[in-house]
């Protein structure tokens, strides 16, 4: 059985993710920081309904020594779906320097880290795939979301090196550009701007986590082989 790791597993698109990788034969570990419960919640389910194919990590993914931990524990990957993230809305005139350190620190280090740890293993298999989670704000920015901007324009870069560096080892990096998606993070912004969002969409409705794993499932498939270094845009139209 293939196994994948995916971080940020306790939210709205984590779980839909670790649900689809299990549907899809994988064992997936799930990793989360501050949602435990959730994700053991999510755990039991999945061990239900699919024979133990889920198991629970906790690791905060910007601090080097906790993810290195959770890597060795969880062992070789044949995925990584880094999707951990925190987003906030804020003047940039407003930010503070744990605003900006905190942002990056889990969006771009996270990231880092998680990949830092997933690819030997996978470069000495020759074979492995990384999906990144970023975000349409990081294709064209955001007002009062610079620092939350920032950190996913640089998942983006870094998932472009990166797919460079490491194709020649038979590993594939591709990265997801989320648009508006119906999501626990996206309930603070009202039903009210939520309506607006989506009549800004071309396809006139909110996305759902659904969308964003039927996308990682794709590029996790033997049919996204020849695929690697790209962003797709799961964003209804709203970003094109």
């Amino acid at each position: 059985m293939k196994k994948a790791l995916v971080t940020g597993a306790s939210g709205g698109i984590g779980q839909a993710v670790a649900q689809r990788l299990c549907r899809d034969g994988y064992r997936v570990v799930l990793s989360c920081f501050h949602s435990a419960k959730a994700a053991e919640r999510l755990c039991a389910q999945l061990n239900a309904e699919r024979n133990g194919c889920a198991e629970v990590a906790r690791a905060d993914v910007s601090d080097f020594a906790q993810t290195e931990a959770m890597f060795r524990a969880a062992g070789d990957l044949d995925l990584l779906v880094n999707n951990a993230g925190i987003a906030q809305q804020k003047l940039f005139t407003d930010l503070t320097e744990e605003d900006w350190q905190r942002m990056l620190g889990v969006d771009v280090t996270g990231v880092f880290h998680c990949c830092r740890f997933a690819l030997p293993a996978m470069i000495r298999r020759k074979s492995g795939r990384i999906i990144n989670i970023s975000s349409m704000w990081g294709q064209v920015g955001a007002s009062c979301e610079v620092h939350y901007s920032a950190a996913k324009a640089a998942v983006i870069g870094l998932t472009k090196a990166l797919a460079k560096e490491v194709g020649p080892s038979g590993i594939t990096v591709n990265c997801i550009a989320p648009g508006v998606i119906a999501t626990p993070m996206n309930d603070a912004l009202g039903p009210e701007t939520m309506r607006e969002l989506a009549e800004e969409t071309p396809l006139c409705r909110i996305g759902t986590p659904e969308d964003i794993a039927a996308a990682v499932s794709f590029l996790a498939s033997p049919d996204a082989g020849f695929i690697t270094g790209q962003v797709l845009g799961v964003n209804g139209g709203f970003v094109i």
